[in-house]
């Protein structure tokens, strides 16, 4: 149905027509445009289903005028070609959409001024808060202009001060110390921490836990390698390792994704992880069970992380004034075939 005004063109259909063509107040239109779960099912659909006839557009930035709140949120991640990223974006989603808030994606690629640059953005749009992982390199005085901006902020997987502030992530430090002693506890003495060439919280964690384990062995944590946390920065890795006079037994990555490309760099060798050499992993992502040989990896949940950061804004929005909060997931150590825990030993007397 085209509705057409006195100069024969579509004319702007109000939602008085709306409610009319459905069969409904007004207000009820409105509260389905907002999202409201105060509405049944059937008479969403005949609203639904009036809009749709009629081709009304909600006016949103006309509503948000009307409105202390625009049920929008900013969420802005570091490397959105990593899928760690999209479990984390999932986790956010379960919970913002159970309220009808929708969150606007920004990709900073480890950039301080994109990630500047789509703050600013998503303040001009009124957003009600922001989750963010912080770019690389992020002084902590972001944290003092979100305030001075008076935007709610939780910050997930890194954080730019470890007392300021909300924050959702996980126990970095403990993961790595417990997949250290993990290969520690198999006869691995010469151990290598390979990945991470950038430095934030979530990387100082990871190479304090992996130093505090081999000191407790009376074990210098001097075998390091830093790399851009790829597939290719593992894989580069592989070859200035194994040629050193005294290579590693056991390579711990800083993610799966150098694990993964570690693996790869190990097979070109003729080399397989698990048979000649460890290697480990860190977070767990959904190809670590089904890669060849399977990852051993640490579980850092990037879902959970996502939705307990969601609540965490949600509450913030809802109260401006409250004590900071810190949600700190525990680690989780996945034992698979890439460390050789798992091999199966031959019988000896056989």
């Amino acid at each position: 149905m085209t509705i057409l005004d006195e100069r024969g063109g579509p004319a702007r259909i109000t939602l008085t027509e709306v409610a009319h063509h459905a069969g409904v107040s007004r207000s009820t239109v409105s509260l389905v445009l907002r999202g409201s779960p105060l509405v049944a099912a059937e008479t969403r659909e005949r609203v639904q289903a009036a809009i749709a006839a009629l081709g009304y557009v909600y006016n949103r930035g006309a509503a948000t005028l009307r409105a202390a709140r625009t049920d929008t949120v900013g969420l802005l991640v570091c490397e959105i070609n990593n899928s760690f990223y999209g479990e984390l974006t999932a986790g956010v989603d379960d919970v913002l959409g159970e309220q009808g808030v929708v969150a606007f994606l920004a990709n900073t690629a480890e950039s301080g001024e994109r990630q500047d640059r789509y703050l600013q953005r998503m303040r001009e749009q009124n957003v009600d808060g922001v989750i963010i992982c912080p770019a690389a390199g992020t002084s902590p005085a972001l944290l003092d202009r979100l305030r001075q901006w008076q935007l709610p902020v939780v910050q997930a997987l890194r954080f730019l001060s470890a007392r300021e502030g909300d924050y959702a992530g996980v126990d970095y430090e403990f993961g790595m110390e417990m997949v250290t002693e993990h290969l520690l506890r198999i006869g691995h003495r010469r151990i290598a921490f390979v990945g991470g060439n950038l430095s934030h919280s979530a990387f100082a964690g990871r190479r304090v836990g992996f130093a505090a384990a081999l000191r407790r062995h009376g074990l210098t944590p001097d075998l390091v390698v830093r790399c851009p946390a790829t597939r290719r920065g593992g894989l580069d890795a592989v070859g200035p390792l194994m040629d050193l006079a005294d290579p590693p037994t056991a390579m711990l990555c800083y993610n799966d994704l150098v694990a993964f490309g570690v693996m790869l760099g190990l097979e070109a060798r003729g080399l397989r992880a698990g048979r000649d050499i460890a290697v480990t992993g860190f977070d767990d992502l959904t190809e670590a069970a089904i890669s060849r040989p399977a990852l051993t990896t640490v579980a850092t949940s990037a879902r959970q992380i996502g939705q307990e950061a969601a609540r965490l804004l949600l509450r913030r929005i809802a109260d401006p004034q409250g004590a900071p909060e810190r949600v700190i997931l525990p680690a989780r150590l996945v034992i698979r075939e890439s460390c050789g825990a798992l091999r199966v030993q031959p019988d000896k007397h056989q």
